[in-house]
């Protein structure tokens, strides 16, 4: 990954050049696009890198609409285990149990109206989280953050973080409820099926080689996906269950990954953003896990969690995928939360 400086220079520096023969209208339309996409990622890092400032409320009533909705919360789990509990707050973006946390910015990409983020939050364990007491631990974890922008201010923001990694590096169980339950996430059957979305992308003017690779991408997702979709050396730089895949090479049953433990196996697709020569898809993996999960006893329970792919495309070709699921989700879901704890 690069540095955060050189990051920043080439997210934000200037485009490509324009090519000859290209009608003024389009050049119009493409540098329209261009200083909206510099617009929202400007906005975007900038109410990020405010965050635990002196000017973050005034960043946020800034940058951030009135009307502003979290769809979804980073550690979303966590907090839904730990309502109406009673624990301690964790604070303004959990700095309470995290007061040195900072945010190292690893990715940004902008397409439309949508600015998507990748980010390491870090810090140290020294107050309670979600009901955990305070570890004094180091915590090092992804997070992404889907951002909606209207006028040049954030409308939306949809967040998922690496709480399965979380809960390793502190070495804690979700906490255990006073009414004893667990929150499951729902399984709500929504997205758009895989060729619905190829189809729907299939059908505009096929005009940059940006809207190509989303197509690759799309395809990756119908129903039947081209035997050579991705490039002869094509590197999957992380898989999307990590976690649950170590554990499973842990306990010799690393060949039982996700896709053979659900055989209905259909995802939907939510958001495909493209910049560059990169794809950020937004997914649910979707299924029934009715086989083992990594040795894992099967649930036979329906499954939808979220899922993030980050593809590099090279001359056309798809040269490289990096994965995120939501792994704390899968394992509530199929009624395993503790398993990648040692001992569980």
């Amino acid at each position: 990954m690069p540095t955060r400086r050189r990051f920043l220079t080439a997210a934000l520096g200037t485009g490509a050049g324009i090519a000859l023969g290209v009608s003024p209208a389009r050049v119009g339309r493409a540098q329209d696009a261009d200083t909206v996409r510099r617009r929202n990622k400007a906005a975007v890092l900038r109410l990020k890198e405010s965050q635990g400032t002196d000017q973050a409320a005034a960043v946020a009533a800034e940058l951030q609409a009135a009307s502003y909705r979290r769809l979804r919360g980073g550690f979303e789990h966590l907090a839904a285990n730990a309502r109406d509990q009673g624990f301690p707050s964790t604070g303004t973006n959990l700095r309470a149990a995290i007061p040195d946390r900072v945010d190292v910015i690893e990715e940004v990409i902008a397409d439309g109206d949508r600015v998507g983020l990748l980010f390491r939050v870090t810090g140290t364990h020294s107050g309670n989280l979600f009901g955990i007491p305070a570890t004094g631990r180091p915590i090092d974890v992804y997070e992404v953050g889907i951002y909606r922008l209207e006028n040049g201010q954030v409308v939306q923001g949809w967040f998922m973080a690496d709480e399965a990694a979380l809960l390793k590096q502190l070495g804690a169980r979700l906490p255990v409820r006073a009414d004893g339950q667990r929150i499951i996430p729902p399984v709500t059957g929504g997205g758009i099926d895989g060729d619905a979305m190829l189809a729907r992308l299939s059908s505009a003017p096929v005009d940059s080689q940006q809207h190509r690779n989303k197509l690759a991408v799309a395809r990756s997702k119908s129903s039947s996906p081209p035997e050579e979709l991705r490039a002869a050396d094509f590197t999957q730089r992380r898989r999307g269950f990590e976690h649950l895949r170590e554990y499973g090479l842990a306990h010799d049953a690393g060949e039982l990954a996700v896709t053979q433990s659900l055989p209905d196996r259909r995802d939907k697709v939510d958001l495909l953003l493209a910049e560059g020569d990169k794809v950020w898809m937004l997914f649910r993996l979707s299924g029934t896990n009715t086989q083992s999960l990594y040795g894992l006893l099967p649930s036979n329970a329906p499954v939808e969690v979220p899922e993030l792919g980050i593809m590099r495309f090279e001359r056309g070709a798809w040269k490289e995928g990096w994965y995120f699921g939501d792994e704390l989700g899968l394992l509530l879901q199929i009624g395993h939360p503790d398993a990648l704890l040692a001992g569980a």
